[in-house]
């Protein structure tokens, strides 16, 4: 993290940092390196993603089982609401539900159903939620059916507004507000004809910001086949910038607001987010529902379900099932240098070579102590990565109190 940031300093940048399971290790790391250079943790903002729940659901990269996992997130919320006021929390994340087949009911119902599930834990552990609510975010896909993502992401703040006020009894307006980032939808692109995921990406581009995103990622080209190119990189943010300069699609707030079909179907897609959003109530709530394979069950049904579509061409996909042409091997990708993981390898040893082995012991000893008990762990935590204890040291200590996850299969 040091060399990360070497002279940049941590009170003129927000970063936003993509980490779940370790989430509160980046964080601590973040806040000891802005102390270093002399940024009191009043003056770091930024984000960090820490939404375990939807790894349990979708993606893999969990830890800990559900408990102790909301443990630590609720933990951030307490520590960063008095320390570090300027830092996003969580952002609440619906794009690897959708990568993994969810539907766009889908996305919102179990993405929303997570962050009612974040505010409640909250809420319990003390927080008032007028305090903390503002600092919440979310972060969406952008599938290729550009009126349907228009609509998805209205609904969800509409959505989002009721549970708020409703639910919750939020009073700042403030506390109502879906913020969100869109990220392309890198599972809708094709390694078969691979220019036309160019095109691709523009529809995407152009719902998110037809749908009131408020920042954007655009895939690449060639995300099917490898990690990008320079020059693959460049086009996708030629398309970013193309749509926010010459479209003019910017100019107004919500460009596709009163057309019959985007209200329609805006309605539709919120009474089925709701509907998924009460089936998982019944459960207990998102945890729970997870604990049994619920939303899993449900996003391997509709995955299953495209993918039937798609090989029967009742669903065309481009180059893929339709239009097909006979193409040369893709030449010209990244490839990645295996000297590069040897290199960190080196340097990481050489790091436990330096640092004072007994300061490591005894900090990760408090910390395990801590976890035992039911402290706020930050604290801890910070002062491990002072001392340069690892990213995998620090969750392996975790690892031996809560244990880890193991998935429930349901049918």
């Amino acid at each position: 993290m040091e060399i990360l940031f070497n002279q940049i300093p941590l009170d003129k940048v927000s970063t936003s940092m993509t980490i779940n399971a370790p989430a509160s290790v980046l964080l601590a790391l973040y806040i000891a390196v802005g102390e270093k250079q002399g940024f009191t943790r009043d003056k770091l903002s930024g984000t960090i993603q820490n939404d375990i729940l939807k790894e349990y659901i979708a993606r893999g990269t969990y830890i800990y089982p559900t408990k102790p996992s909301m443990r630590l997130i609720t933990n951030i919320f307490e520590f960063c609401t008095k320390e570090v006021p300027k830092w996003n929390t969580i952002s609440i994340s619906g794009y690897h539900i959708r990568e993994a087949g969810s539907t766009a009911a889908q996305e919102v119902g179990f993405t929303l159903a997570d962050g009612i599930a974040y505010v409640d834990a909250a809420i319990k552990a003390g927080l008032d939620v007028d305090k903390f609510a503002g600092r919440l975010s979310f972060f969406f896909n952008a599938h290729n059916d550009l009126l349907e993502e228009v609509a998805k992401y209205r609904a969800a703040r509409r959505l989002w507004a009721k549970i708020m006020r409703e639910r919750f009894g939020a009073k700042d307006p403030k506390s109502w507000m879906l913020r969100f980032h869109t990220q392309t939808a890198g599972s809708t692109l094709t390694a078969q004809q691979v220019d036309n995921n160019i095109s691709r990406v523009t529809i995407q581009t152009l719902a998110a910001v037809l749908g009131g995103t408020q920042s954007l990622h655009t895939n690449s080209k060639d995300e099917a086949l490898a990690l990008p190119t320079q020059q693959a990189v460049q086009i996708a943010l030629r398309t970013q910038q193309v749509v926010a300069h010459e479209s003019g699609v910017t100019n107004t707030i919500d460009p596709l607001g009163g057309s019959y079909y985007v209200e329609a179907m805006t309605d539709q897609i919120e009474a089925e987010a709701a509907e998924y959003i009460s089936k998982i109530d019944a459960f207990g709530g998102a945890p729970e529902a997870i604990e049994a394979g619920f939303q899993q069950s449900e996003i391997q049904k509709a995955a299953y379900r495209y993918e039937k579509e798609i090989e029967a061409g009742e669903r065309v996909i481009v180059g893929l099932n339709k239009f097909q042409v006979k193409e040369p091997p893709v030449t010209g990708l990244l490839k990645i240098d295996i000297k590069v993981q040897e290199e960190q390898i080196k340097f990481l040893n050489q790091i436990k070579n330096q640092r004072n082995a007994e300061e490591v012991k005894n900090k990760l000893a408090l910390l395990k102590q801590a976890a035992e008990g039911d402290a706020n762990l930050m604290p801890f935590i910070i002062d491990a990565v002072k001392v340069y204890a690892s990213v995998g040291e620090i969750s392996n200590t975790m690892r031996e109190v809560f244990g880890e996850y193991k998935e429930t299969v349901f049918i």
